[in-house]
């Protein structure tokens, strides 16, 4: 993983922002997803000197994570989340966006492409769960499977070092083999962050209200590329083609031997289809 840029913190609608920005070029935000420890470097830091090719790259940390603020979040928690990001665009002078998202990050990105349309060009999704239902059945756990991880890794005897590293290989990656040590030390050490084993312990929900976002993928005109590992732990491909039909201009990409953190397993695989559709919707 390349070295971790220069912090740098931005103040929106009353909470602030931790990011890092590379490149010059197309503006487009990196939201990474909820697991334990995860900040913007941690999931995108693989491949975001690859994209800081050829364009602007703004790696976010989603607030409550990272160096972000641990700010309590009420009432639905996707449109909390989307408003303050675009309050974010604001602050950076940003008018229209490309989005590259894993997981929470995604949910977030399609919930402010269908409230904010003028705000986001396209966008690449990777292992979100906007919608509790499945083709088939309901998804596992009622869509919470990635709560009740983040439960257990705190609960019990608290973080180890040990369950960080079984929480990535048993959900996020493929070949948990080949799990970077600096990852699984980035991971573990940011998850001990006081703030965030303080929100992991509250007994109320300073996380927001779970939202269903059924109806807001059939207000999205953006193109959107769910972009999916063929072994993601956390729901089979069978759910982002449903999502993709849901939306006006939705498309599927599924790739192989990989699960749920493609950028980091296969960060220069990911970067080729991400930036091929991105660059297409451009052309």
């Amino acid at each position: 993983m390349a070295q971790l840029p220069n912090s740098l913190y931005a103040d929106a609608a009353g909470v602030k922002f931790h990011y890092h920005d590379l490149g010059a070029g197309n503006p487009t935000i990196f939201l990474h997803g909820g697991g334990p420890g995860c900040t913007a470097w941690s999931d995108f830091g693989p491949v975001a000197p690859l994209f800081a090719r050829d364009r602007r790259a703004i790696l976010v940390d989603i607030l409550q994570y990272g160096r972000s603020e641990k700010c309590t979040i009420t009432g639905p928690m996707w449109d909390f989340h989307a408003a303050k990001i675009v309050a974010l665009l604001d602050e950076l002078a940003i008018d229209r966006a490309d989005f590259v998202c894993n997981s929470w990050g995604g949910t977030i990105a399609l919930n402010l492409a269908a409230k904010y349309p003028d705000r986001v060009r396209a966008l690449v999704i990777t292992g979100s769960m906007p919608v509790f239902h499945g083709p088939l059945a309901p998804l596992p756990e009622n869509g919470h499977r990635g709560r009740t991880a983040r439960d257990v890794y705190y609960g019990g005897e608290g973080p180890t070092r040990e369950k960080m590293r079984q929480l990535i290989t048993r959900l996020e990656w493929f070949d948990g083999d080949k799990l970077p040590r600096e990852t699984l030390d980035m991971r573990y050490e940011q998850s001990l962050d006081p703030e965030e084993m303080a929100l992991a312990a509250a007994s109320d929900n300073p996380r927001g209200d779970w939202q269903d976002l059924t109806a807001e993928l059939g207000m999205i005109t953006a193109p959107v590329l769910f972009a999916w590992g063929m072994y993601d732990a956390f729901l089979t491909p069978d759910y982002p083609l449903m999502l993709a039909r849901m939306i006006e201009h939705g498309h599927l990409y599924v790739m192989d031997k990989a699960s749920h953190h493609l950028q980091e397993e296969r960060p220069h695989d990911y970067y080729s289809v991400v930036t091929g559709f991105l660059d297409q919707q451009h052309s």
